[in-house]
């Protein structure tokens, strides 16, 4: 079996490097896996990079197509839209001209790369296409992230994130070309895989997905790099004090809204009672909310060995977002047996279990989040019991082998189905509108009880 891998970058966001992973995950197991970019970040021989068509009518086709996208985005210029991107690549046409061969093709960030029209018009009918949603765009008039607008569900229009009233706007025109490009796949030429119950519950329920087979199969860390360490050596390390209560915030960017930084500042801002309360914060950019107690804000950790023993300095892990696919961080924390408060919504509600793996509360509760962060704070054997539960949950369903066999026997059930391979007598392709879901049944996989390491 060889596995195409499809995204526009390998490294530098969390989505694709969670399909980096994946692709390396699948070689460990013997798998043939190759990775098709635009941007490369790594130095893997097996990550190919696409090379624009130098010939001049190419140059001149690309850079023609490439105004025609900028006109038609004139009347929203002046509306901010991060995590909203639209379906036309200029020269898109070119791509699968360079596409490695392949029995499989694995779709993972797509935006600013793969131009659905010309793609789904011209890849091979007998080669099977999985769309790994790292978020919504596929299935959306544009945006990452819908707000809870839910829109998808209908044909989009009228989009809030465009600032827009009207229902022609570019959200229903990017919709339109999506609905037409997802119209020629046969019944058996597209399978969609969700991280979350809760996207695949978005996909199926959306107007140009509710026709495709879904599968749930969860992200996946790398469990011996984030892993428990002994806390009092991995805060002498990072200079934490030994007595402090630990909270501890991990967003790509902290004060990006949705993720709900200024929700865990106000909550912390009413717990002043705490002795020796430390909160510790990790990403980019500056609060945009005055934090009035102890603060260590330490910036981006692209290390990934360093960003694990910060999370084993903490004592609690919150994540407090209003939206969620998933929620990698859940993953990191939890492997490094952190204990983890996280609101009640979207994919979050797969990873953080009440009383179990953590402790949930209503999104946007300030109230809630500051009672839970305080009774888990004044609670340590508590917090042990939950810690040593983390732990063994990330070993046994969340490790990478773990989700790299969960994509081996999907992509042997949809070959098996075409006629490529023969059928896995564990696989079940799903018909139309039936959801597939390995969400907490794990294949075996070694239990690897809590324990802390020294660094």
């Amino acid at each position: 079996m060889k596995v195409v891998h499809i995204s526009r970058f390998d490294g530098g966001g969390g989505a694709a490097m969670a399909a980096n992973r994946l692709h390396q995950s699948l070689q460990r197991l013997g798998i043939d896996s190759t990775m098709f970019v635009a941007e490369k970040f790594t130095d893997d021989p097996t990550v190919t990079v696409f090379q624009p068509s130098s010939n001049v009518l190419n140059r001149v086709r690309r850079r023609l197509q490439r105004e025609r996208i900028k006109l038609s985005w004139l009347r929203y210029r002046s509306r901010s839209t991060p995590g909203f991107s639209d379906d036309r690549v200029p020269g898109g046409a070119d791509l699968l001209a360079q596409l490695p061969a392949g029995d499989i093709i694995n779709i993972h960030v797509a935006f600013g790369f793969l131009d659905y029209r010309t793609f789904f018009a011209a890849v091979p009918q007998h080669t099977p296409v999985v769309r790994t949603l790292h978020d919504m765009s596929f299935f959306t008039g544009g945006c990452h992230i819908d707000w809870g607008c839910g829109k998808h569900r209908e044909r989009c229009g009228a989009c809030p994130q465009l600032g827009s009233r009207k229902e022609g706007d570019m959200s229903r025109q990017i919709w339109r070309r999506k609905r037409a490009a997802l119209s020629t796949i046969p019944p058996n030429g597209l399978h969609l895989v969700a991280p979350s119950s809760w996207v695949a519950k978005q996909a199926k329920q959306s107007s140009l997905l509710q026709n495709f087979p879904v599968t749930t199969i969860p992200l996946a860390v790398d469990t011996e790099i984030f892993r428990p360490r002994k806390r009092s050596v991995v805060r002498d390390a990072l200079g934490i004090p030994q007595e402090a209560s630990v909270v501890l915030f991990v967003a790509g960017l902290i004060s990006e809204p949705l993720k709900g930084f200024n929700l865990l500042a106000q909550a912390l801002n009413g717990v002043g009672d705490l002795r020796n309360l430390l909160l510790i914060c990790v990403g980019r950019g500056q609060p945009r909310v005055e934090v009035r107690v102890p603060f260590l804000h330490l910036g981006q950790i692209n290390n990934e060995r360093l960003l694990s023993l910060v999370y084993s300095a903490a004592d609690v892990f919150v994540i407090p977002s209003l939206q969620e696919t998933f929620g990698q961080t859940t993953l990191e924390a939890i492997a490094c047996g952190i204990p983890v408060i996280g609101s009640a919504v979207a994919g979050i509600l797969d990873t953080v279990r009440p009383g179990v793996t953590g402790l949930l509360v209503p999104a946007q509760d300030i109230i809630a989040l500051r009672a839970a962060i305080r009774g888990l704070l004044q609670d340590p054997a508590r917090r042990a019991e939950l810690a040593a539960n983390c732990r063994r949950i990330a070993v046994e369903e969340y490790a990478l082998e773990v989700q790299a066999k969960r994509y081996v026997e999907l992509y042997e059930t949809i070959l098996a189905g075409v006629g490529r391979s023969a059928r896995n007598p564990h696989g079940q392709l799903a018909s139309d509108g039936q959801l597939l879901d390995y969400q907490h049944h794990s294949p075996s996989s070694p239990k690897n009880p809590l324990k802390e390491e020294t660094l």
